[in-house]
C-alpha cells in the first residue's frame, strides 16, 4: 500500500554503515556517525565510520536465497558478508507470505524472486522485525513491495528512520493465523519475538545467542543485553523473557542470522532460570546442562 502521505518528508538517499549495515536516510554527502554502532550494544569501527550508498552496496554484494531447516521458511542473505550479515526470513502462511527480519540488501534478482513467491502464495503484505539488529534493508522491501503492514515494537521507533512503521506493536500482534509477535523487551525495550505455532518455531531475534559446532548443531545458549560488551540482562528483564517464552511451544529457533533445529522451550526456560538463580551472566551455557 503506497504511503498516502508520501511527500510530507523529504525523499532523502539511504546510506549504510559498513561496520554494522544499519541504513539511514540522510542529506548528501551522508551521515557522520552510525547510531547503532555508537550504542552500547554494538562495537565501534576500529578505523572510523564509513558509509556507502544503495548503488555501491548493490555493486559489492550478491543476493542468495533458499529453503531453511524448517519447511515453509525461506532465507535471504548476501555474499560477501555485509554489516552484521543478517538474514531475511520469508514465512509461508494461510494468509500469504510474512517477512520477518531482512537481509542487508536485495538485488534485482532477489526482489524478482520475492515477487514470484508472493504470486504463488497469496501475496506478501506483512513485514516485521525483532529489533534494529535485524532490520537490514527493510526499507528497500517497503519501497519495492509496498506492504500494508510494517510492524515494529513501539518502544523501538527511534531506530526506524529509514522506513515507515505502519503498525507500532505494543505487547502482542498476530501477523497471520498462528504467527504472533510478542514483546520481550530486554535486549532492546521494544524487542519482540515471533512465534510460529503451526511449525513450532520461535523467531527469537537477539533474545538468544546460539553457539553452533562445526556441523551447525546447537551446543550452547546465552542471553545478553550487549553481546560485544558482554553486558548481561537484569533479573527483571529475565523475568520478562520467561513470562513470554515459557508460554510458547517450539523446537527450533531462528535468530537474525541462522535457523537452528533442536533448541526448545525447555532449554530456554532452564537458561533463564539458571541466570535468575545468581549473578547475571552473558556467557554461553552448554545445551546439555539445560535439559
Amino acid at each position: 500500500m503506497t504511503n498516502p502521505y508520501r511527500g510530507l518528508l523529504p525523499d532523502l538517499p539511504a546510506y549504510a554503515c559498513t561496520n554494522c549495515g544499519h541504513w539511514q536516510r540522510w542529506p548528501a554527502p551522508g551521515p557522520l556517525t552510525c547510531p547503532v554502532c555508537a550504542d552500547v550494544r554494538n562495537a565501534l569501527p576500529e578505523h572510523g565510520f564509513e558509509f556507502v550508498t544503495a548503488k555501491e552496496v548493490d555493486a559489492q554484494v550478491t543476493s542468495h536465497w533458499g529453503p531453511s531447516a524448517v519447511a515453509g521458511i525461506t532465507g535471504f542473505g548476501c555474499t560477501p558478508r555485509f554489516g552484521l550479515d543478517s538474514r531475511g526470513w520469508v514465512i509461508e502462511t494461510d494468509a500469504g507470505l510474512v517477512g520477518f527480519e531482512a537481509a542487508p540488501w536485495y538485488s534485482a534478482e532477489a526482489l524478482a524472486q520475492l515477487r514470484r513467491m508472493a504470486g504463488e502464495h497469496g501475496g506478501l503484505d506483512v513485514l516485521a522485525s525483532s529489533h534494529v539488529h535485524g532490520y537490514g534493508a527493510l526499507w528497500q522491501l517497503q519501497a519495492e513491495l509496498e506492504p500494508a503492514t510494517v510492524a515494529i515494537g513501539v518502544r523501538d521507533l527511534t531506530w526506524t528512520k529509514a522506513f515507515r512503521v505502519t503498525w507500532p506493536v505494543d505487547e502482542t500482534l498476530e501477523l497471520a493465523p498462528g504467527l504472533t509477535m510478542h514483546r520481550t523487551g530486554g535486549h532492546f525495550a521494544g524487542h519482540s519475538v515471533l512465534h510460529d505455532a503451526r511449525r513450532g518455531v520461535l523467531f527469537c531475534g537477539d533474545a538468544l545467542k546460539v553457539d553452533l559446532d562445526d556441523a551447525g548443531a546447537p551446543v550452547a545458549l546465552s542471553a545478553h543485553k550487549a553481546f560485544h560488551a558482554q553486558i548481561p540482562l537484569s533479573h527483571a528483564e529475565l523475568r520478562e523473557y520467561r513470562g513470554v517464552v515459557a508460554e510458547l511451544d517450539f523446537g527450533a529457533v531462528y535468530t537474525p542470522f541462522e535457523g537452528v533445529v533442536g533448541v526448545t522451550t525447555e532449554h530456554v526456560v532452564h537458561l533463564v532460570d539458571r541466570l535468575l538463580a545468581g549473578r547475571p551472566d552473558a556467557g554461553p551455557v552448554p545445551l546439555e546442562e539445560l535439559s
